[in-house]
């Protein structure tokens, strides 16, 4: 059973008008969401904005599977009907990201520390199927930009409506990066247990190999420690800030 995790950004506009309500059960019964059928793969984790080490959000992503080198994510602040579209994230596997150009790369992060130290997480699935699952993203890589900022930072409220201009996101690559009342509250609220998940995740160290990216934050991060199985294949390499 997933538990309900809630925007806490009400959109700005007025509420939804008789009118409203006609267009959408006319959609129902005309109109076809074929684009959106078979984003059912949910998975949750954490990102921050690449060279913004405090602006970091909890994201929610639904993902279709389209062959197993390729899935694609819409992201939102929330799982329940109120949620806010966010962003979106493209993931790709280690063998399709070996073969992007090299001014390409920097803008996908690495998987490899959100899925050994526990973090990303796939509510509703038994604990061997979720665990099966993830093991099928060990390597592979994102590519994310959020839209919308609902969530708020340094004491600021979130945005009302999308503004700016997006944000490319990045992963945590080490200990004590990701904020951790992030992490325990979405802990509290979800019924998670990152640390188990992370113990019962050793098994892929046997899988995993270095990647692209896990240094690119690395100073802006000082006081965060490495992990065993973490490592970066291109040690100042290319780099882009968006």
């Amino acid at each position: 059973m997933i538990k309900d995790r809630r925007s806490g950004t009400r959109p700005a506009g007025q509420d939804k008008g008789p009118r409203a309500a006609v267009l959408e059960q006319g959609a129902k019964l005309l109109q076809s969401a074929t684009p959106l059928k078979g984003f059912d793969v949910y998975v949750v984790g954490f990102h921050c904005a690449k060279g913004e080490p405090d602006f970091q959000m909890e994201a929610h992503h639904y993902c279709r599977v389209v062959n197993d080198d390729l899935l694609q994510c819409v992201l939102f602040d929330g799982n329940t009907g109120d949620a806010n579209l966010i962003g979106v994230e493209y993931i790709v596997s280690g063998r399709l990201f070996d073969g992007l150009p090299d001014g390409e790369k920097p803008y996908w992060h690495p998987h490899n520390y959100e899925l050994l130290s526990g973090q990303l997480a796939a509510p509703g699935l038994p604990a061997p199927a979720e665990k099966a699952f993830l093991e099928l993203l060990v390597n592979s890589y994102g590519k994310t930009w959020h839209t919308w900022h609902t969530n708020g930072h340094g004491g600021q409220p979130g945005m009302d409506l999308p503004r700016g201009e997006p944000k490319l996101m990045w992963s945590f690559n080490r200990d004590g990066e990701c904020d951790d009342t992030l992490r325990r509250d979405r802990d509290r609220a979800m019924g998670l247990d990152t640390d188990a998940k992370r113990a019962d995740r050793r098994s892929f160290l046997d899988l995993v190999r270095p990647q692209w990216g896990v240094d690119a934050m690395k100073d802006d991060f000082p006081r965060s420690t490495p992990v065993p199985g973490v490592t970066d294949a291109h040690a100042g390499g290319p780099d882009a800030r968006a």
